[in-house]
């Protein structure tokens, strides 16, 4: 019985060796691995810098390397910021694919409004005006134009005036009259014949309306 125990403990302590040995040998393997590795990278690490300096040689260019150090330390020392940087391009590039449906939208509407826009005729609109812009600098001077800018105030306030509803209406009868007389067909007025229709009360009327006018415009303040 005691011979089958240490058989037992022999054969557990095999099969652990086996264990030992097999992991050993596994940690060979990639030690072997690794530097087959380095050697691999060091070969295309020092094809990569002859190459280089082959290049740097034919190119005339010359490397200091206290220089060359002094990049490498503020590179070193600038990892965090560099990351930064890179999280900075990240954080644009997906801000560009959200935002870019978005503007697909935008231009679509816009070509949407820019194809009513013409069909509208605004660009015909905007064409023609030029026309009438190239007129104005065609038949106005810079001082026709310096003039207009100093009296613009002045141009606009009477303009607004004109356009009051009173005044359009007094306009608009105006004409109406004017259409309404035979202006081919005057009738001819001798002084006696004036005279007399200066007592009729739409005369008298029209005098003092006359009289009154010119009598405001004369009282009024010069600008």
């Amino acid at each position: 019985m005691e011979d089958q125990n240490i058989q037992t403990q022999i054969n557990e302590l095999n099969h652990k060796m086996d264990l030992i040995l097999d992991n050993v040998n596994q940690q060979r393997l990639k030690a072997e691995a690794v530097e087959d590795l380095v050697k691999d990278l060091s070969l295309v690490g020092k094809d990569i810098y002859d190459s280089s300096v082959e290049e740097l040689e034919n190119q005339q260019v010359s490397i200091d390397p206290d220089a060359l150090k002094i990049i490498v330390v503020k590179l070193i020392k600038n990892i965090e910021n560099i990351g930064n940087v890179i999280s900075l391009f990240e954080s644009a590039n997906d801000l560009i694919k959200d935002a870019g449906p978005i503007v697909n939208e935008v231009i679509i509407e816009a070509t949407k409004k820019l194809h009513v826009f013409e069909q509208k005729g605004y660009f015909e609109f905007f064409a023609a005006f030029g026309d009438v812009v190239d007129n104005i600098v065609t038949n106005f001077s810079k001082d026709d134009v310096t003039q207009l800018a100093e009296n613009i105030s002045t141009i606009l306030q009477t303009v607004k005036n004109l356009t009051q509803p009173e005044m359009l209406d007094a306009v608009n009868n105006a004409v109406k009259v004017y259409q309404s007389m035979e202006v081919e067909n005057v009738p001819e007025y001798s002084v006696w014949k004036l005279m007399r229709e200066m007592n009729k009360p739409e005369m008298k009327k029209a005098l003092g309306f006359a009289v009154t006018f010119l009598k405001n415009i004369a009282n009024q303040p010069k600008a």
